[in-house]
């Protein structure tokens, strides 16, 4: 068996189960189930939010370590569970470290919805949840029209590469700013605040403060710490958008709001 192979195998497992999202505890438990199937004295691994070291070692071996930068981070469950599916098959020898490592690369590079179904899912999202919130057909109109700006304002944000805080809070801003507006001049009479409540609902960091607490309570104090962290800037991030969205149409409008 090719060891550095196994060991590029197991790291990149690690690595797409990080981005997409999986708890530090089970993204460590596949990378050591994968350096097993090595049979070497020492196969170790250590699993932080921002990277992934990863060793293995025996006196008839030269020792190999690899580690890993992890700097982008989102929520793709799907992944975690094709890796898993991956990591099973290895293990269990229904699979070559070859063909894991080419399946791996294809999980990497896959992209599970267009842009154009994830468009018409933040559209979905605005309008169910205020719909949930109580509102009417003409609030969910609203609701529809924001989310498609919340779609566009993601859109720019990847483009022009913002941090995740600038993102956030960018189409935060955008979202106050266009319900406000709609509910002026477009379609008076909504009910701008749950519509804004609503639109955000794709931003709001629910699943990475649910992964901080399952880290916290199985003892990855410095991963968890780091995502309770984050998850709160995304919040901020977004509060700090509405907020300047609110206020310049405030300062645009005279200082009123129609509500």
């Amino acid at each position: 068996m090719n060891d550095k192979l196994l060991v590029e195998t197991a790291v990149l497992a690690g690595e797409i189960m990080l981005i997409s999202g999986a708890e530090i505890f089970r993204v460590e438990d596949t990378i050591d189930h994968i350096l097993r199937k090595a049979g070497r004295d020492t196969a170790e691994s250590i699993v932080f939010s921002t990277g992934i070291f990863a060793s293995l070692n025996d006196p008839s071996i030269e020792a190999i370590t690899v580690a890993r930068r992890v700097n982008v981070r989102s929520t793709n469950l799907n992944r975690v569970y094709l890796v898993n599916d991956v990591s099973r098959k290895l293990c269990a020898d229904l699979m070559t470290v070859e063909e894991a490592y080419e399946r791996l690369k294809d999980i990497r590079g896959t992209v599970q919805f267009h842009r154009r179904l994830k468009d018409m899912g933040f559209m979905g999202v605005a309008v169910f949840f205020t719909l949930l919130l109580g509102g009417n057909a003409k609030d969910c109109l609203a609701a529809a029209v924001t989310g498609a700006v919340l779609a566009g304002a993601m859109e720019v944000s990847v483009r022009i590469r913002l941090n995740d805080f600038c993102a956030n809070a960018f189409c935060a801003f955008l979202i106050a700013l266009t319900t406000l507006f709609l509910e002026r001049w477009g379609l008076p009479g909504i009910r701008s605040d749950i519509i804004i409540i609503g639109a955000i609902m794709p931003l709001v960091p629910g699943v990475i403060f649910t992964t901080a607490i399952r880290d916290t309570l199985n003892g990855d104090y410095a991963s968890g710490t780091a995502r309770i962290v984050e998850a709160v800037v995304i919040a901020l991030a977004v509060a700090a958008g509405v907020g300047a969205g609110m206020g310049l149409y405030q300062w645009l409008t005279g200082g009123n709001f129609i509500w």
